[in-house]
């Protein structure tokens, strides 16, 4: 993570948080990572107090955890915890869709640019702002679509994701993820709330089969040891 130095000490703890959450989103930080105190703490320009309390935030935000031995570190997601965290993201957002009667232009146009940045990224093979791009997506969607609260829902469980992806998913799947969110942009303009539901359930499961198959090989590893 690039230093940050920052005197502004109330507003400091959740810089740490957002830049943690930004440098997950964009692969920066890893599955499993340390995130020390004392280095934190350096980069940020605050006590290893007001680190922790940001660490504490995250942890309730099921993104970090501590042990004694380890300190700090990035969630390393189960198959198990990733399926339940796909499942609570289908539920948000299929539940947002159903909401939504018709969209406003603006959004839409907000929504294009956001995946024209996307393939953008992808084209110059920049893995940081393409990684954190495509998790983005889904927060920019509710943000586009005027509900702050479920944007914030979404930054949580579309970092786990990311963390989900980078443990189980091939990274070729990013030009599908792309293409996905055009689709789905696209049904939505035209008003087909059906069909962008359809899509948004599709993208889901592709993450889901992945999930099904690194069990299926790890049941039949356990079988034949």
């Amino acid at each position: 993570m690039q230093e940050h130095k920052t005197e502004t000490l109330p507003v400091a703890g959740n810089l740490i948080e957002h830049r943690v959450i930004q440098a997950v989103l964009s692969g920066q930080i890893s599955p499993g990572e340390r995130l020390g105190e004392k280095e934190l703490g350096e980069i940020f320009g605050v006590s290893r107090t007001r680190v922790r309390e940001a660490m504490m935030r995250l942890s309730s935000r099921g993104i970090v955890a501590v042990s004694p031995r380890r300190g700090w570190f990035v969630i390393e997601p189960t198959v198990e915890e990733a399926r339940e965290t796909i499942e609570a993201r289908r539920a948000v957002e299929v539940g947002f869709l159903l909401m939504q009667k018709s969209i406003r232009p603006e959004a839409i146009r907000q929504l294009e640019a956001h995946v024209a940045e996307q393939q953008k990224a992808i084209d110059e093979d920049d893995f940081a702002q393409r990684s954190y791009l495509l998790g983005h997506f889904h927060v920019y969607l509710a943000e586009a679509l005027g509900n702050s609260v479920l944007a914030g829902i979404l930054e949580e469980l579309t970092t786990r994701t990311v963390l989900i992806a980078a443990l189980y998913q091939p990274t070729e799947d990013a030009q599908c993820s792309c293409d996905n969110h055009r689709r789905l942009i696209s049904a939505m303009a035209e008003g087909h709330m059906e069909e962008a539901i359809r899509i948004m359930n599709e993208h889901l499961t592709r993450l889901e089969r992945v999930l099904n198959v690194r069990s299926g090989n790890k049941r039949s590893g356990q079988s034949a040891g």
